[in-house]
């Protein structure tokens, strides 16, 4: 496989803003204090008060700083790794620059639909399509339907697909559990704060749930696309998983509280995805075998 010349470009200028728009977050903290607003459902809520999440609620910022410091310490530096191995048209690295990109995507998304509006704005949003347009191109270029053929017979697809519906059961409903009981009571949900509607959720309800059953599933069936859904999807939850340990850190040093359920079920995850990306990476060949 030959690079593209267009998918490194695109991965540096993700890596520069990302510097750019994590190193700010965690750097710039500037003057100010908390204060208190009252959201449009009438609840009193605590903003940060100073810094680049000065508009944030403490629960937000508290999330957001330790996720850049994921970003500047393990984001970055695996993307550009991952960019610098992809040269030598490795389908192992063509799969983990996959899935570090799918992390990118998910943050950025995040960041320029749910973050409030802020000095990096602009850089959100470059960095959202860049992303986007970058893990498109990262995708189209596997050989999907000679995927199958770079794995090993011993490759534990039952254990891999298990650990998929588990992740995904998991949000499924840890997020409902979030929703459904304040909609049926007609109050907002918890998390809600100063936002008008949960942006994650939908993401995670909408997207990343179905994903992940998709690719258990087909990777059950042994079907190209369920290969390279799991890669992509182990590969992103493991950063993502050191992300929300990261946020959890920072939720405990800011006195926010949340449920020992999601302390410890967010840990688990994140150490059997980094298993699961291991042994999925380790079974595969970088010359299909020939039958």
């Amino acid at each position: 496989m030959k690079p593209s010349k267009t998918l490194i470009v695109l991965s540096v200028l993700i890596a520069l803003l990302a510097v750019i728009a994590a190193g700010t977050g965690v750097l710039y903290q500037g003057e100010g204090a908390s204060y208190t607003f009252t959201s449009l459902r009438g609840e009193a809520v605590t903003m940060y008060g100073h810094g680049l999440y000065r508009y944030e609620p403490v629960l937000m910022a508290a999330q957001v700083i330790p996720q850049d410091a994921v970003t500047l310490v393990v984001g970055v530096p695996l993307l550009l790794v991952a960019l610098w191995i992809y040269r030598q048209g490795r389908v192992r690295v063509q799969l983990l620059l996959a899935g570090t990109l799918a992390y990118f995507l998910y943050t950025y998304t995040s960041m320029a639909f749910g973050a409030a509006y802020n000095e990096l704005f602009l850089v959100y949003v470059a960095l959202f399509s860049l992303s986007l347009f970058a893990f498109i191109l990262a995708i189209v270029a596997v050989d999907l339907p000679s995927l199958p053929a770079h794995f090993t017979d011993r490759l534990p697809r039952r254990t891999i697909a298990s650990f998929l519906f588990a992740a995904g059961l998991f949000l499924l409903v840890a997020w409902l559990g979030r929703i459904v009981p304040p909609l049926l009571a007609g109050s907002p949900p918890i998390g809600l704060t100063t936002n008008t509607t949960l942006f994650i959720q939908v993401m995670d309800l909408g997207l990343i749930v179905p994903l992940v059953f998709l690719a258990g599933i087909m990777l059950l069936r042994r079907r190209p696309l369920g290969y390279l859904l799991a890669s992509v999807g182990l590969i992103k939850f493991v950063t993502m998983g050191l992300a929300l340990i990261a946020m959890m850190i920072g939720q405990l040093l800011a006195g926010v509280e949340f449920s020992m359920a999601e302390a410890i079920i967010f840990p688990v995850l994140a150490l059997a995805a980094i298993a699961m990306a291991y042994i999925l990476l380790r079974d595969l060949h970088e010359i299909a075998p020939v039958h």
